[in-house]
């Protein structure tokens, strides 16, 4: 496995935008699948994002719209961009890498320090 650093959270208002970034100590390429997960105060942490080695995509229902995710390979980076941000999305946000297997993601990698991200009303 390789190790995931996340980077790019912060202090935003609502309505601004962010860019949040996964990067990775070695290849992604052979990755089958990468996501960022959040994890607010008092909650349980949940998938927002994955993408597989082929560009497919998916997000959580509130996000829809609003995020994307998207993968450089030659840059061992993941990227979560964040646009229309509502307080409702403060929580801290994690990547992680995993399998795509008959229909559903698996993320089995270990947890990093994740990226704080903090919307204002």
């Amino acid at each position: 496995q390789v190790q995931l650093v996340e980077s790019g959270g912060g202090l935003v208002q609502a309505g601004g935008s962010l860019r949040l970034s996964c990067t990775a100590s070695g290849s992604i390429f052979s990755i089958n699948a990468m996501g960022w997960y959040r994890q607010a105060p008092g909650k349980q942490r949940e998938l927002v994002a994955a993408i597989r080695s082929g560009g497919s995509t998916k997000y959580t229902d509130s996000v829809k719209g609003r995020f994307t995710i998207s993968r450089d390979n030659a840059k061992n980076t993941v990227y979560l961009q964040m646009n229309s941000l509502k307080p409702e999305d403060t929580a801290v946000y994690y990547c992680n890498q995993g399998t795509y297997y008959s229909g559903s993601y698996y993320f089995q990698g270990s947890w990093g320090q994740g990226t704080q991200v903090t919307v204002s009303s």
